[in-house]
């Protein structure tokens, strides 16, 4: 018989679980499809692109550039693959010998001895001595192929290696969670243009920092001063960092959420709120001032996350009905 306070661990455990088990509801990102008989993550991307900005693009989504463990992976696999895109002739996988000519290896690591492999007939052949990386078709079978070449990809990401970011309800552990704000954080601190740090934002299932007052604005000063300044060999301007504000279409400086900048004109530069001008893109010096850039000048940016989970900070003992799951 399970004591009184043993049962309360386990009704506390099992509900915070259901709440923020992530595991349980088998959620990775809302772009990525769970395969239950592989317990794994999937997403073909539709854009095209080389092996390495492929393997770039699964990383920076938290996943890798898939490759099957097993022919019963490759099987799984290739039913949604199917079942989604059949007009898909074929992908990169996570394999290649760009290391070593002759020695295929997994994206992270391993002999191609340890996963599954099936071959073409006289594959693979390094043809014209350029073809390092591997394409798969629908039934599974492989071949050598170039890597500079532009070809769509899946990736993926198993569920045993899932972590949860509970306080930003999100699997990116790189975001800070602002309890008074109620929102996360992460300062970038590669050097991008305000577009590419929109998209990588987007890339992250987060947008740019939308600021909407002086607590926010002083948060993220804080943010700056904080975080570690990296040494970076490009370009950039300095004690800058993109934010989520514009006014690219020329129709009045809005937020990326496309509500209209209402912010108190003390949190612009010299307290002056922005006109018209050929610089259409939004920045915040180091301070928390908003300031107007040039859209292509790079600089470190800042990416939001929203969607908090909310958390149960009850305390009091459950009554016996509780217990009954």
């Amino acid at each position: 018989m399970f004591s009184k306070s043993l049962l309360f661990f386990l009704v506390i455990y099992t509900f915070s679980d259901l709440s923020y088990g992530q595991k349980d509801k088998k959620f990775f990102r809302k772009d990525y499809t769970y395969i239950e008989s592989v317990q794994s993550f999937y997403k073909i991307h539709s854009v095209a692109k080389t092996f390495n900005n492929a393997k770039q693009m699964c990383a920076q989504e938290g996943a890798m550039l898939y490759y099957a463990e097993n022919v019963e992976e490759m099987n799984a696999v290739a039913s949604f693959w199917n079942r989604t895109q059949p007009n898909l002739p074929w992908v990169f996988v996570g394999l290649t010998d760009q290391m070593a000519e002759g020695f295929f290896e997994t994206v992270d690591r391993r002999p191609i001895s340890e996963v599954y492999s099936r071959w073409q007939r006289f594959q693979p052949d390094n043809h014209l001595n350029n073809e390092d990386c591997v394409h798969m078709d629908l039934i599974g079978t492989m071949n050598d192929y170039k890597c500079d070449s532009k070809t769509k990809f899946i990736c993926k990401k198993t569920l045993q290696s899932l972590q949860w970011n509970y306080n930003c309800n999100m699997p990116n552990l790189d975001y800070i969670y602002n309890q008074d704000i109620g929102k996360c954080y992460k300062l970038h601190r590669t050097p991008m243009t305000w577009a590419d740090a929109y998209a990588m934002c987007q890339i992250e299932s987060t947008s740019l920092a939308v600021i909407n007052n002086q607590m926010e604005a002083d948060y993220l000063a804080k943010l700056t001063k904080t975080t570690p300044e990296p040494m970076v060999a490009e370009q950039y301007q300095q004690g800058i960092y993109h934010v989520g504000f514009h006014n690219r279409f020329r129709e009045g400086w809005q937020t990326v959420e496309g509500t209209p900048m209402n912010v108190d004109a003390d949190i612009w530069y010299k307290n002056k709120l922005p006109q018209n001008c050929y610089e259409e893109c939004g920045s915040m010096f180091f301070n928390g001032r908003l300031v107007t850039t040039d859209c292509n000048m790079k600089s470190f940016f800042i990416c939001e996350q929203k969607a908090i989970a909310t958390t149960s900070t009850t305390t009091t003992e459950p009554n016996e009905e509780s217990y009954m799951l």
